[in-house]
């Protein structure tokens, strides 16, 4: 049961947050606790009257919609079935960026400026409206309340870019505090910051951890090589995200925290697409994203088989993502859960992977420390960071108009700040980015972290 203070928060002080801010979340939330009893019939009719509805919207207000829906005789008012899609051309990274302008809605106000590396290394910049941020959080609040955790109850967030844990104002520190979540940063993991972030779980006895699965894990594993006790703390789950959860960091963070481990899968340009109940399902947030899984050739497969996740995400007329390939590989499952949700569900999520990088002092650091200096540069199409040896890590690059020169140099400056003044540091014009044997993409690859560890991937 929630102590006194979790109710006030989840009761009084977040929805008045959530207010304050124009967003619906509250009333959202509510809605899907009780759609996620229905019958996957019923959620199909709630998923095609919004596909209809989006599509109406975007005809009428995005430009690159109506131009596009005008060339192909597409009247999104007789749209009767969710296959009315399969009409509809998938939208890449490459078609946002090229038309960034016009996929937003002429009668949005207050759209927020996104950006993300994502999984194929691709920088993309969006555009996020209320609608969507209300259907997001309210989503993650559900899933949330499945482990019988609630806003307010206290929270450790391994997270954050450098830009994002740098600009902490009062106002965000403030809110923190009185939703009782405390962020730690991902990307210097030194042994004394373990120390540090060991100490301060222990201090606040979370009853939720929210983060990398690979830093929960390598937090963990610090744990109980020093000795230390974790799984005394009353900790009731840890949800993990943005990385491909392998079985050995399920493993290690289920045992040293004793707590269970809850797989999420979504990001900032997707959406939260899935997330893990408590008895195994990975529930797919059906009344907000339709997911089609596509082989290499862009058709349908079938429940069962591994291909493209792509996405359509119901709340975003804002700025639309509509058969959004996703550069992610999954498998959908046609089996019910025994939870009894009729909420569809993803059998398996491949082709996400992340590794730490080690500086020459031995500090370790989150692969995404090194990401977040080039993503945001312009004129950055495609990139690939291998970091070879303690000496040597190279960079390679696919550019386009609107790279400047001096752009090198600012890489090579943060590269040896973050690695050691030490390290040479290679970049490298390419055409193009080979992706791995498997067909996999990692943007990332750290040959010293995976021999020194956690026992790799």
């Amino acid at each position: 049961m929630a102590d006194l203070y979790t109710q006030l928060v989840a009761h009084t002080l977040f929805p008045l947050h959530e207010r304050l801010k124009h967003h619906t979340t509250v009333a959202v939330r509510r809605g899907m606790e009780r759609s996620q009893w229905w019958p996957p019939a019923r959620l199909r009719e709630l998923q095609v009257r919004r596909l209809r509805e989006l599509l109406m919207s975007v005809n009428e207000h995005v430009p690159y919609y109506r131009d596009l829906f005008t060339q192909l005789r597409f009247d999104p008012s007789r749209v009767k079935s969710l296959d009315a899609l399969h009409t509809l051309p998938f939208l890449a990274k490459a078609d946002i960026r090229a038309n960034t302008e016009r996929i937003k809605a002429n009668n949005a106000q207050g759209l927020a400026r996104f950006n993300t590396g994502g999984s194929s290394g691709e920088p993309l910049i969006f555009f996020i409206g209320n609608e969507r941020v209300s259907h997001d959080v309210a989503a993650k609040w559900r899933a949330t309340r499945w482990w019988g955790v609630d806003i307010g109850d206290p929270e450790i967030v391994v997270w954050g870019s450098p830009i994002e844990l740098g600009s902490q104002d009062r106002i965000r520190m403030l809110r923190d505090k009185l939703l009782r979540t405390k962020l730690l940063p991902a990307f210097e993991m030194s042994s004394a910051k373990l120390d540090g972030f060991v100490a301060e779980i222990r201090a606040m006895q979370p009853k939720m951890l929210f983060g990398y699965p690979s830093a929960l894990a390598h937090i963990a594993a610090h744990a109980e090589a020093k000795g230390i006790k974790m799984d005394d703390l009353g900790i009731r789950v840890a949800f993990v995200t943005s990385e491909k959860l392998y079985d050995h960091q399920r493993e290690t963070i289920r045992r040293v925290f004793g707590c269970p481990v809850a797989n999420g899968y979504g990001g900032r340009d997707a959406g939260f697409i899935a997330h893990e109940c408590p008895s195994g399902g990975m529930h797919l947030t059906a009344e907000d994203i339709l997911v089609e899984i596509i082989d290499p050739s862009g058709h349908p497969v079938p429940a069962g088989v591994a291909g493209e996740i792509v996405i359509t995400h119901l709340a975003t007329s804002d700025f639309p993502f509509i058969r959004y390939r996703t550069g992610d590989l999954g498998v959908l499952d046609d089996q019910p859960c025994a939870c009894g949700r009729g909420l569809p569900l993803l059998k398996e999520i491949q082709g996400r992977a992340t590794d730490f990088v080690v500086a020459q002092d031995g500090t370790v650091m989150h692969g995404l420390a090194l990401v977040y200096v080039i993503r945001d540069l312009p004129g950055v199409k495609e990139f690939k960071i291998v970091q070879e040896s303690l000496a040597l890590t190279r960079v390679f690059l696919v550019t386009e108009a609107g790279f400047q020169p001096e752009s090198e140099q600012t890489i090579m400056a943060n590269f040896k700040q973050r690695l050691g003044a030490g390290a040479d540091i290679q970049i490298e014009r390419v055409a193009a980015i080979p992706k791995e044997a498997s067909g996999k993409f990692r943007y990332i690859v750290s040959k010293v972290a995976a021999s020194g560890i956690g026992g790799g991937a």
